[in-house]
C-alpha cells in the first residue's frame, strides 16, 4: 500500500462535494460515496423484493444481501456468522444489552469519556440484571483510556468492560489491544464502540482481540446502517432474540430481526472496494490536515484542545474539539456560519458524561472540527483564516 494519496480523484467520487460547502462536521456523518448511491438507486430500482424467494429477482436479490454481509465481515476480519448489520451502532448496542447473559451480582466497568451509545446500553443491562456498575475515566490532561488505569477497576466479580477506541470529542486512539488482554485476564468480555475509529482505520476485530465491536457505515461514506461484531464465543454469552422457529446460528439469527436494510446492506461492497489499497495513504493525507488545525490552535493562549495536542497519526484521529478563554462554543460557531461556508459544530455531541463529569465544560460544549481524507489542505487553511477573524 501506498503513503500517497489523490485527494482530487478522491473527491470526485463523492457527488456532495460538487457543492459550495465545506464538509467539517464527518465525525457526525460522512458524505456518501457515489457508487454507494447508485448501487442502491440500482437495487430499488430492479431487484427490490423480499428475500428468500427461489424466482429469478428473488435470487438476484438474495446473492446482493448476501454479497453485502461476507464484505462487511471480510473488511472487519470476521466471519459471516460473527456480524449482524442493523439500523445504528446505538440500536445494536441496545440489541445486544437485551440479549447478554451476565450473573447476576457481577459489576461491569464503563468508561466515562464516551459516546452515550456505548454507556446507556449497559446501564439498562445492568438495571436488568441487577449488576454494579464502575466507572472509568482519565483526568485532565491525560484523558486516554489505558490497560494500566483500568486495572485498579478490575477484579474477580468484573464480568463486562466496554470503552471506546476514539472518543468523538478527544480524537485519541485508545490501544484496544492492550486493554483487551488485561479485561480478559480478569475473566470479563470486552466491547468497544468503534464509530470514531472506522472512518480513519481500517478496522481488524482479530487483530484488537476484542468480544463485541461497531461501527456506522454512514461514518465510512456509506448509507445509514451499523454492523456488530461479536466473537463466536462470545456469542455463547448472547441468547436469540428471535422468533422461536427461526435459526439461532449466526449473530444475524440472534440479534437481527429481519431489520438489516437490504438496499443498504448490498451497497458495502462498493465501500470497501473503494477503500482498498487507501489505508496508509488516507492516514498520512490525514494526519497533514490535522497538523494545519493543530498548527494554528497550539499557538494561540487562549485556544485549549481538548484531547493530544499532537498531530502524530498514530496517536489521534483528524476529529479536534477546543475551546476558547472568555468565548462561548456555540457563538463560536454560529459567526462562522455568517461568513464562511465552513459546516462544523459545537456541543457535547452526546458525550456529555465525559463533557460535564470529566472536562466540566459549560452548556455550550466544545467547538469540534472533524476532518476526514476527502478534505483539502487548502480548506482547513482557510477555515484557520476564518478563525483568526472571528477571534481575532
Amino acid at each position: 500500500m501506498s503513503t500517497t494519496f489523490d485527494v482530487a480523484a478522491a473527491r470526485e467520487r463523492f457527488p456532495a462535494l460538487k457543492q459550495d460547502q465545506v464538509f467539517l462536521d464527518n465525525a457526525g456523518g460522512s458524505q456518501t460515496l457515489g457508487d454507494v448511491i447508485d448501487s442502491i438507486t440500482q437495487y430499488l430500482s430492479k431487484t427490490n423484493v423480499q428475500l428468500g424467494a427461489s424466482y429469478h429477482t428473488g435470487t438476484l436479490s438474495n446473492t446482493k444481501y448476501e454479497e453485502g454481509y461476507t464484505s462487511a465481515a471480510t473488511y472487519m476480519n470476521a466471519s459471516r456468522d460473527e456480524i449482524v448489520i442493523g439500523a445504528s451502532t446505538t440500536q445494536l448496542f441496545m440489541n445486544l444489552s437485551a440479549a447478554l447473559k451476565i450473573p447476576p451480582g457481577s459489576e461491569i466497568v464503563l468508561s466515562k469519556m464516551e459516546h452515550e451509545t456505548n454507556v446507556k446500553p449497559w446501564v439498562h443491562l445492568a438495571d436488568r440484571l441487577n449488576l454494579t456498575i464502575k466507572w472509568w475515566e482519565s483526568p485532565k490532561p491525560e484523558l486516554k483510556l489505558t490497560a494500566e488505569n483500568l486495572k485498579p477497576l478490575l477484579g474477580p466479580k468484573v464480568k463486562f468492560v466496554a470503552c471506546t477506541h476514539v472518543s468523538n470529542i478527544l480524537g485519541g486512539i485508545h490501544d484496544v489491544r492492550a486493554i483487551a488482554d488485561v479485561v480478559h485476564e480478569a475473566g470479563a468480555l470486552f466491547c468497544v464502540d468503534g464509530v470514531s475509529f472506522a472512518p480513519h482505520r481500517r478496522v481488524d476485530v482479530k487483530a484488537f482481540g476484542v468480544d463485541f465491536y461497531a461501527f456506522s457505515w454512514y461514518k465510512v461514506y456509506g448509507p445509514h446502517v451499523a454492523v456488530l461484531y461479536a466473537s463466536t464465543a462470545a456469542q455463547e454469552h448472547v441468547k436469540s432474540l428471535s422468533h422461536y422457529f427461526n435459526p439461532t446460528k449466526t449473530l444475524e439469527d440472534k440479534l437481527g430481526f429481519a431489520g438489516s436494510n437490504y438496499e443498504a446492506v448490498q451497497s458495502i461492497p462498493r465501500i470497501v472496494e473503494y477503500l482498498e489499497g487507501k489505508d496508509e495513504g488516507i492516514t498520512a493525507h490525514e494526519g497533514k490536515l490535522q497538523a494545519v488545525l493543530l498548527d494554528f490552535l497550539n499557538s494561540r493562549e487562549d485556544i485549549t484542545v481538548l484531547g493530544s495536542t499532537s498531530a502524530d497519526p498514530a496517536v489521534r484521529v483528524p476529529t479536534i474539539s477546543f475551546v476558547v478563554q472568555g468565548r462561548n462554543s456555540r457563538e463560536i460557531v454560529e459567526q462562522a456560519d455568517k461568513v464562511s461556508n465552513f459546516g462544523f459544530r459545537w456541543g457535547h455531541f452526546y458525550s456529555k458524561r465525559l463533557c460535564d463529569e470529566v472536562l466540566g465544560l459549560g452548556a455550550e460544549g466544545v467547538v469540534r472540527v472533524s476532518m476526514v481524507h476527502y478534505n483539502t489542505e487548502d480548506e482547513i487553511r482557510g477555515l484557520v483564516e476564518t478563525l483568526k477573524k472571528i477571534l481575532s
